[in-house]
């Protein structure tokens, strides 16, 4: 039966993991994020693993590959394990990891307080209600006593602390 594994990779050699372990017919998740940076002075949007250097697997160890032969993979460089055995990601977890992470710019969710950060409505707090597309959220917004519903650019919200 498939079960879930939590692997490590070496720095920087996730996507060469995941290449690997597909050619032997291990499926391979890790949920990526966009994050914006400052290169040359210009905020970019760059995408990155929300957990840096970890991979999550889902394979049947009983019919193979063997944890030898995955842990001894290109770009892998051991499972998380408690004890000898590597443990097992119960399937609900990352069920839930995926339903968090369906688009990969939205890293909020219902009821988040946020804050828009550039435009017409900039420095205006808001209350994050649900993804827009790929590239936009509804918000909700406090106008002359009111709430009123705003489709804003994902790029432009920043969660409030």
């Amino acid at each position: 039966m498939k079960k879930w594994y939590l692997l490590y990779c070496k720095n920087n050699e996730i996507e060469r993991a995941i290449i690997n372990l597909e050619r032997v017919g291990v499926a391979c998740y890790t949920p990526f994020v966009n994050k914006d940076v400052i290169r040359r002075g210009k905020k970019v949007s760059v995408k990155t693993a929300l957990f840096p250097s970890y991979l999550f697997i889902h394979f049947d160890y009983e019919r193979g590959p063997s944890f030898t032969t995955i842990r001894s993979t290109r770009g892998v460089a051991d499972f998380i394990r408690f004890g000898q055995m590597p443990k097992e990601i119960p399937a609900e977890l990352i069920t839930q990891i995926q339903l968090r992470n369906v688009h990969a710019d939205v890293a909020f969710i219902a009821g988040d307080k946020v804050s828009i950060n550039e435009g017409a409505l900039q420095e205006i707090q808001a209350i994050f209600l649900e993804p827009d597309g790929e590239k936009r959220s509804m918000l909700l917004i406090q106008m002359i006593n009111r709430d009123v519903k705003v489709s804003v650019e994902n790029r432009n919200i920043r969660k409030v602390v």
